[in-house]
């Protein structure tokens, strides 16, 4: 059986959800579809790398539809996606997403392979990676995931056919078809797909190898300049050579130079890009725009009713992990919030509300990493830690926990004071966050008691360890979510020269302990 549906995004709602459905039913039903006869496909003229920004009648599109389906390029948006670097504004949007490697063969099956969004003059300012499939008719297939940010689009590619020559003797074959240097023959026989030539040895370049079409290109890191021989990389020699490497201002010294930044940017770690002022907390991430850089425009975000608010100095835009468009992604060791400020020249009054604009005057990605784990105590609290916004980068924050001890099974009530409890009461103890993320869960790693009021003595005993009860007296309850955290404990002591635990008798004199939790955030599984 085979199940036949190749459809285009510009076909109504009710088919895609209906096709959605039917393979969660064939799945369910443990038949494997086939991504070469079960895709969706991508058709829109725009699509095309030949398709300037400038083409467009409103403003930049954006991938925000794609959801990790199987898709295959056809009509006007081409055959294929490019397998070079796409120069950014086209493809209809500010950053186009090309395919950082070549195309499998039809024997190899699904390849993963990375993707790069061209942006601010770097070809990958963005990666991540998709599965590819070659198809036995000629075809390629991509399993395409959402860009964490909008004005992101997958790009098409029309590839040049190959050229027939005529063979004659007794070991020619009917016809010989030949590409060009820096191509090979594509599965279809006919059309000549891009080499890749940094998967080999880099391209022989010392450090980044961009590739491009039909040939690369070697290029440097900030600060340096590449050498006479193309490949190797030199430091930058002063401010008159690429302006030293700085983003923005550079600054001749006797011996040496230095970069600097307009006022209200900050220099970044790398002492050579300027970045604008970000705060980075779960409940209300703020972004401040120097007014200097954004003369008349407009500012807003993803969700463009999410608008910049001024202070005199600056433009504010203040959002959550949970509003304005935010993208949350969870990766191994961080929880990453994605957001874009985009700038459109203002409507003046009595103007033409439906002005257009082909070109968005001022971009910035806005990139908040937070790590997964976090250690709390009844003595600590995580305090708030922020860095500026590189303009082409990312900040960094933290999801604040509390460790609360409560004082009944309903952990409504927590102690305000340090509880007087008895050996053999119970202990009601929880954590808890300060922002509530739909879509992430906690899961507690460890939970130790110390004999004294500070978490990093050497003497532990643990209740939970390696996300496991230790203790058969520990009782966990469910919670009203997944990142709360609920447990009881009956009351014990550290006694003795060797501070043994005790579960017996009563608590006197001045006694002190610390109870300590490590957690770590997750993925919710819907």
């Amino acid at each position: 059986m085979s199940l036949d549906y190749h459809l285009s995004n510009t076909e109504n709602m009710f088919i895609l959800v209906v096709t959605s459905l039917l393979q969660e039913v064939l799945a369910v039903a443990g038949v494997a579809l086939d991504p070469c006869s079960a895709y969706i496909s991508l058709n829109e003229p725009w699509r095309n790398t030949d398709y300037h920004i400038n083409q467009l009648s409103g403003v930049p599109l954006c991938d925000s539809h794609v959801s990790g389906e199987w898709y295959r390029f056809t009509g006007m948006a081409g055959d294929a996606m490019p397998t070079f670097c796409i120069s950014e504004n086209h493809c209809g949007t500010h950053a186009p997403i090309w395919l950082n490697g070549s195309h499998p063969q039809p024997h190899e099956g699904i390849v993963t392979l990375p993707v790069c969004a061209s942006f601010n003059d770097n070809c990958c300012h963005w990666n991540t990676s998709v599965d590819v499939k070659a198809c036995t008719g000629g075809y390629f297939v991509y399993r395409l995931p959402r860009p964490s940010v909008c004005f992101h689009v997958y790009c098409g590619h029309f590839y040049d056919i190959c050229d027939e020559v005529d063979c004659t003797g007794p070991r020619c074959p009917e016809s010989d078809c030949r590409c060009a240097p820096g191509t090979v023959l594509g599965p279809d026989r006919q059309t000549c797909l891009d080499v890749n030539e940094c998967e080999k040895n880099n391209g022989g370049c010392a450090e980044v190898c961009v590739n491009t079409k039909g040939s690369r290109r070697c290029e440097c890191g900030l600060g340096r300049v590449l050498d006479d021989d193309g490949h190797n990389c030199r430091e930058t020699a002063g401010c008159h050579v690429k302006n030293g490497g700085c983003s923005h201002g550079c600054s001749s010294l006797l011996d040496s130079y230095k970069c600097n930044c307009p006022r209200g940017l900050e220099l970044g770690e790398d002492k050579h890009t300027c970045q604008v002022p970000v705060q980075c907390d779960p409940s209300s991430i703020i972004v401040s725009v120097p007014k200097d850089l954004v003369g008349g425009l407009e500012l807003s975000l993803s969700n463009s009713s999410c608008r910049g608010v001024s202070n005199g100095t600056h433009i504010n835009l203040s959002f959550s992990l949970k509003t304005c468009g935010t993208v949350v992604e969870v990766t191994d060791d961080k929880i990453v919030g994605t957001n874009l400020v985009t700038g459109l020249p203002r409507n003046s009054p009595g103007s033409n509300r439906d002005l257009i604009v082909r070109t968005s005057k001022l971009v910035l990605p806005v990139t908040c990493e937070f790590p997964r784990e976090y250690h709390v105590s009844d003595e600590y609290q995580a305090s708030l830690h922020s860095s500026a916004l590189e303009l082409a980068g990312h900040s960094e924050g933290i999801f604040p926990f509390s460790l609360e001890l409560f004082k009944n099974a309903e952990f409504s009530e927590p102690y305000r004071t340090p509880p007087q409890l008895h050996l053999h009461d119970s202990l009601f103890f929880g954590v808890e966050p300060k922002e509530r993320v739909d879509g992430l869960s906690a899961v507690v790693e460890s939970c130790f008691a110390t004999p004294g009021p500070k978490a990093d003595q050497a003497l532990k005993y643990y209740l939970i360890k390696d996300g496991c009860i230790s203790d058969e007296t520990v009782t966990q309850y469910s919670s009203k979510d997944q990142l709360s955290k609920h447990y009881k404990v009956p009351v014990f002591k550290f006694i003795g020269k060797d501070n043994r635990v005790s579960k017996r008798g009563m608590l006197g004199g001045s006694w002190q302990m610390c109870v300590c939790v490590a957690l770590g955030l997750w993925r919710t599984i819907q």
